[in-house]
């Protein structure tokens, strides 16, 4: 049976996955190891990541690589998101963690991980989905996919994800008022409209979303369906109009008490308001009244081509 190994190290973690491909085509899941990290703590105000946070990467790297010793590791495919990719100092951050532990981590453009996101989603969507249209809001960028093939038609990688929304638009963990929210809106509409060439959820388009921000929004949604005394959307989906319902929620408490809100996790209750604006902004301008939430992304997709379980890993 085929291997594959990826460690995806981002804002919140450091998350070691090994699969392994079966003679039937399954996908088998070997190990799934996640060390906490909180890098958004240790920014600076140009992005740049402080020496403590330099030190806890190295340090859930090594532990990720040593997560098990039972387990064969094949090779893995080390990458870092946004918040390492897009830092003044990433090059010194990867010298010291390849130093360290011998692993070096390599920088995804946003436009690849936009295809990777695509070629995860297709996959998980099947061989009989139609054209479609996957939106991943990462903590420093977004990324839009669309195509009706193996490999995307187009993709966009846009500065516009979650922690860094909030950093420089939604400062100060604290409540919103509607004035302000109306501010940040109208800004991420400009940005939107002047991004080239955005996709539209024509009619026969499916829409994936593929990130934790979306599968967040949604399960919040949901759960305030029940609240309501209406009947619920599923969590696997979020309308537009659910989610609009949701912002007051969040944007009614300070960043750290988000937490407390089902389905929000607690180390990203400061940016889940930032997020859900880059949400419906996003969705708003891209034509889209639901999403389908995909549980598979970047990651996915390295997996997938590193199993040549896809036209570009064949």
């Amino acid at each position: 049976m085929r291997q594959a190994g990826v460690l995806d190290v981002g804002c919140h973690s450091a998350l070691l996955t090994v699969v392994q491909r079966r003679k039937s085509g399954a996908i088998e899941p070997v190990l799934s190891h996640k060390v906490r990290l909180r890098l958004h703590q240790a920014l600076g105000p140009d992005g740049r990541l402080r020496g403590s946070a330099v030190r806890s990467v190295e340090q859930a790297v090594g532990e990720a690589v040593d997560a098990d010793p039972r387990v064969l590791l094949p090779e893995v495919f080390a990458f870092a998101t946004s918040v390492i990719r897009d830092a003044p100092n990433r090059d010194e951050v990867i010298a010291r963690v390849a130093r360290t532990t011998g692993v070096r981590l390599l920088v995804l453009p946003g436009e690849e991980e936009a295809r990777l996101a695509y070629v995860a989603a297709r996959h998980w969507a099947g061989p009989e989905a139609g054209p479609l249209l996957v939106l991943d809001i990462g903590g420093g960028t977004v990324e839009l996919a669309w195509g009706d093939a193996d490999r995307p038609g187009g993709v966009l990688s846009l500065p516009l994800g979650a922690r860094r929304v909030t950093r420089e638009l939604l400062p100060g963990s604290t409540p919103a008022s509607e004035r302000r929210l109306d501010r940040v809106r109208q800004q991420l509409r400009r940005a939107l409209a002047a991004a080239p060439g955005l996709p539209q959820a024509e009619p026969g388009v499916r829409v994936l979303a593929s990130s934790k921000t979306f599968t967040q929004l949604a399960r919040l949604a949901a759960v305030r369906g029940v609240s309501q005394r209406r009947k619920p959307r599923s969590a696997d989906e979020l309308t537009l109009r659910d989610l609009r319902a949701v912002i007051p929620l969040l944007a009614a408490v300070s960043g750290p008490l988000r937490g407390v809100l089902p389905g929000i996790a607690p180390h990203r209750a400061e940016q889940s308001l930032a997020g859900a604006l880059v949400a419906e902004t996003l969705m708003e301008a891209c034509g889209a009244d639901t999403v389908t939430i995909c549980p598979w992304s970047t990651r996915e997709g390295l997996l997938l081509e590193h199993l040549g379980m896809t036209a570009a890993g064949a």
